[in-house]
């Protein structure tokens, strides 16, 4: 039981050192900031212009599209990297499944490229 206990001492550690730097992260801001409100600070926009519209306006849907099309290609350069760390290791599997995951992805970049997806009016 102890040598189960001594081989999660370092997460435990780790752990309890993560928490204590992020709480006096953010408790540091309280303690060492100086409070000093004036109108402009309390203000709406601290760039002095009024709103232009209302805040609950909807946005375009290209923002949102943009968005999900980061996500899509940023998650597969994290699939990328594993894979090119252990290519040796995989095999011809490992390679060919790559290859259908990157095929399947391409096609959907192409389709998403035809249907003018990319394009910004």
């Amino acid at each position: 039981m102890t040598d189960l206990l001594s081989a999660y001492q370092p997460l435990v550690i780790f752990i309890g050192v993560s928490l204590v730097i992020s709480i006096g992260l953010l408790v540091a801001p309280f303690l060492t900031a100086v409070s000093n409100p004036d109108p402009a600070k309390l203000s709406a926009y601290e760039c002095g212009f009024n709103a232009f519209d209302d805040a609950r306006m909807k946005f375009d849907v290209r923002f949102y599209l943009v968005a999900i099309l980061f996500i899509i290609f940023d998650l597969e350069v994290a699939f990328l990297f594993p894979w090119a760390i252990t290519f040796g290791a995989l095999g011809w599997f490992g390679f060919i499944s790559m290859m259908v995951f990157l095929g399947v992805l391409t096609i959907g970049f192409v389709y998403e490229w035809k249907k003018g997806a990319l394009e910004w009016d």
